[in-house]
């Protein structure tokens, strides 16, 4: 029998429901500009639109995300006059930004989605295979799966961004985990700079974090505790609460060697005592006061601390907690655009600004400009648009106006990219810098032909498998996800009277614990898989995917998320689709078998399938509390065997971390396209700095590693400027005459 609160939200939601995608898979006909709430943001401290407000600056960052903005308020801090350009608004304070458990419906919010159309495949046949793959109706509107309307055009697959301050560090699932130990160590040994060791990056980890979780050593010196980047976990209780959702946890344990029994026992001490008192498990939740026993058990069975700094950290197999980046208070997102927002508002005493730093948002840009009179072309400033969703992305954009009011910066010291994987590489395009062949074929003047832009594009290799329980998920049966007035999950979250997990449901991103794992094929011995679970339906990306995670008739899912780390594949391609800057680039992944010898796809590939089948053992070894999951996807026959299981990862596999399309190399590298202090190779005044500059993809997860980036950026910078040893960032505490 439902309960009250579920029957009253069948009611009050029953009309914003998007049917479409369950266990038949996607089948979804969306409006390119969703329908949505309208609520407004939930404080006024944003920074307010404009374009730059100058006409030069030291230094110009475009791009706000994980790598540009904190670039910009350290430089800045440093004394340093700084603009930061983003061709977004500040959306700091929506409601779905900031609850870590609405991070899916962040991603489609249309004041901040740049929704990309990727390709896995260059191969027509082989793309069209894809059971997710997003169209252009003729009635303008999206359909992703296989019943495509007569007359539509193939868009290829949804690839959500984030279009406004903070990139995408504003809409992730907030998980932040330290890249491998190789991962850096691999860039101090193509480009021979020890400055790349891991022992030194960790160093950039203690700047960023403000470590708030429990340590299993207190005051860990490897950990930071005054960065400007709060670090938490979800609160332990939140899910004790759900007898069902600590079952699935404890199966998955069980399943992946680890000891479960504290868990089941407390579990099975929960339910007698709930039974007992008549307390309803099944259709609510248990008590805060009989959680006890169920975080006791939890804490003893995972792992508190995955960014030790443990020699075996990346070898040793775990089951953890996951660190996230928001404070442990309210359990609000905490990103960079906050320190961007705190160093940009900063005053002194009286009153007057602490900080050179402005930030011009809606402003696109379109060129990076060029003095060519010396020796080394040398970049001097960018020109921009200014206007609201000029870029194409935007789902609110024009297809048929190129609107923007035109202007121009100065840039006295550097211009320094940070726009992505994606916008990098054609803003450098588009400026003259990259293959000299593809320029010329679209009559761009050549600055200087470096063959490695938009190349080497890559991405992790993701599958889901999703399964259905014979009834609910308690921890999320009276949420709306905002779909209405009046959620009562909101109203619990932002009850200032409430502490921790209190706060309930959306003060989690409901994933509560990682499985870190190595395959059989890892060549170093690392992790290259991890698994992570949530109560809802996720099986990829598609235009209207956050609305169909946990609708208002289905609250029974279960996903596991499959991630293959360290993919091989290095053959993906951001190339120019026309020179108008409000165009998207043509972004070709060339997924495994394309874009690999058979043998290393076999490998990656082969990686993906042993983490599947272990997701699958964890729904096998679920303790019979509450009844059976019936895994539906990936249906039954391509599981049966490996070659099925094969075909169905080739066909399915998605990513969302797209990176190293302007990778660091050395001097011998002929597509390297930075050095390994981050500088544009054959020109002078620009630098990179983002997830684009990586030379291979780090770790699982990337916001970290690109904030970690961020930091050293900022050393070799102020080195170019001070000598070799530059000086600090001043503190970076920010209130105002502080």
């Amino acid at each position: 029998m439902k309960s009250f609160s579920y029957l009253a939200l069948l009611s009050a939601i029953a009309p914003f429901a998007s049917a479409g995608s369950g266990p038949d898979g996607v089948d979804v006909l969306i409006d390119r500009i969703q329908t949505q709430n309208h609520y407004p943001q939930t404080s006024d401290k944003l920074i307010k639109i404009a374009k730059p407000a100058k006409d030069e600056y030291e230094y110009v960052i475009v791009g706000s995300g994980p790598g540009g903005a904190p670039l910009a308020a350290n430089l800045a801090i440093a004394g340093h006059s700084v603009l930061l350009i983003d061709a977004g608004g500040d959306y700091g304070h929506l409601r779905e930004r900031e609850a870590p458990a609405l991070a899916n419906p962040s991603s489609e919010r249309n004041e901040v989605s740049w929704g990309f159309f990727a390709h896995h495949y260059e191969n027509e046949e082989r793309a069209l295979k894809d059971r997710k793959l997003t169209w252009l109706t003729p009635d303008g509107k999206y359909y992703s799966g296989k019943n495509v309307p007569e007359g539509s055009t193939r868009l290829g697959n949804f690839y959500p961004r984030y279009g406004g301050l903070g990139g995408c560090a504003e809409h992730n699932a907030l998980v932040a985990l330290l890249p491998s130990k190789n991962d850096w160590d691999n860039i101090k040994n193509i480009t021979g700079d020890a400055s790349w060791d891991n022992s030194a990056m960790r160093e950039y980890l203690k700047k960023v974090e403000k470590v708030e979780y429990p340590l299993p050593t207190p005051n860990d010196p490897s950990h930071g505790f005054d960065g400007y980047i709060s670090m938490s976990v979800n609160p332990k209780a939140i899910p004790a609460q759900d007898v069902k959702l600590m079952s699935v946890f404890a199966g998955a344990a069980k399943a992946f060697g680890v000891n479960n029994t504290g868990v089941t026992n407390a579990l099975n001490e929960a339910v007698a005592y709930a039974q007992e008192n008549s307390i309803d498990y099944e259709t609510g939740l248990l008590p805060l006061n009989m959680t006890q026993g169920l975080t006791d058990a939890m804490t003893e069975m995972l792992d508190w601390d995955i960014n030790n700094n443990n020699p075996d950290r990346d070898t040793k197999r775990s089951f953890a907690f996951l660190p996230q980046h928001m404070d442990s208070t309210n359990f609000r997102r905490s990103t960079p655009r906050d320190y961007v927002y705190e160093t940009a508002t900063a005053t002194n005493p009286d009153g007057s600004r602490k900080y050179k730093l402005d930030v011009a948002l809606n402003t696109l840009a379109t060129k990076i400009l060029f003095d060519t009179k010396g020796s080394k072309p040398k970049a001097v400033g960018v020109n921009y648009l200014f206007g609201q969703s000029l870029y194409r992305a935007d789902p609110r954009a024009s297809r048929t106006e190129n609107g923007g009011e035109p202007g121009s910066v100065k840039a006295t010291r550097e211009v320094i990219v940070a726009g992505g994987a994606f916008n990098s590489p054609q803003l450098l395009k588009l400026s003259g810098v990259g293959p000299k062949k593809e320029l010329e074929s679209f009559k761009i003047p050549v600055v200087h032909d470096l063959p490695g832009v938009g190349e080497n594009l890559q991405d992790r290799l993701e599958t889901s498998v999703n399964a259905e329980f014979p009834t609910n998920f308690t921890r999320i049966l009276a949420c709306y996800y905002l779909a209405a007035d009046g959620d009562p999950c909101w109203a619990q979250y932002v009850d200032p009277s409430l502490k921790d997990a209190e706060k309930g449901t959306y003060a989690s991103n409901g994933v509560v614990m990682g499985s870190f794992f190595t395959s059989s094929y890892s060549e170093d011995g690392e992790h290259d898989l991890w698994i992570g679970g949530f109560p809802a339906l996720f099986n990829g990306f598609y235009p209207g995917y956050s609305s169909n995670a946990a609708t208002v008739a289905n609250k029974n899912w279960w996903s596991w998320l499959v991630l293959k780390a360290h993919t091989r594949n290095h053959a993906g391609t951001v190339k120019l689709a026309t020179t108008n800057p409000r165009d998207t680039p043509i972004i070709t992944f060339h997924n495994t078998y394309e874009g690999q010898t058979k043998e290393e796809a076999d490998k990656d590939v082969g990686a993906l399938r042993e983490g599947m089948r272990m997701a699958m053992s964890f729904f096998e070894n679920i303790p019979a509390i509450d009844g059976a999951a019936s895994i539906f996807w990936p249906p039954k026959e391509y599981s049966e065997t490996d070659d099925k299981l094969n075909e169905w990862i080739v066909e399915e596999a998605w990513g969302h971390h797209a990176s190293c399309s302007n990778k660091i190399g050395g001097d011998h590298d002929p597509k390297a396209v930075l050095d390994s202090k981050f500088r544009v190779r054959g020109v002078d005044s620009l630098r990179v700095v983002d997830a684009s500059a990586f030379p291979r993809i780090p770790g699982i997860f990337p916001v970290l590693p690109i904030m970690m980036m961020s930091e050293k950026a900022t050393e070799d910078i102020l080195a170019a400027v001070k000598g070799p040893h530059p000086p600090s960032c001043p503190g970076r505490k920010h209130k105002n005459g502080q």
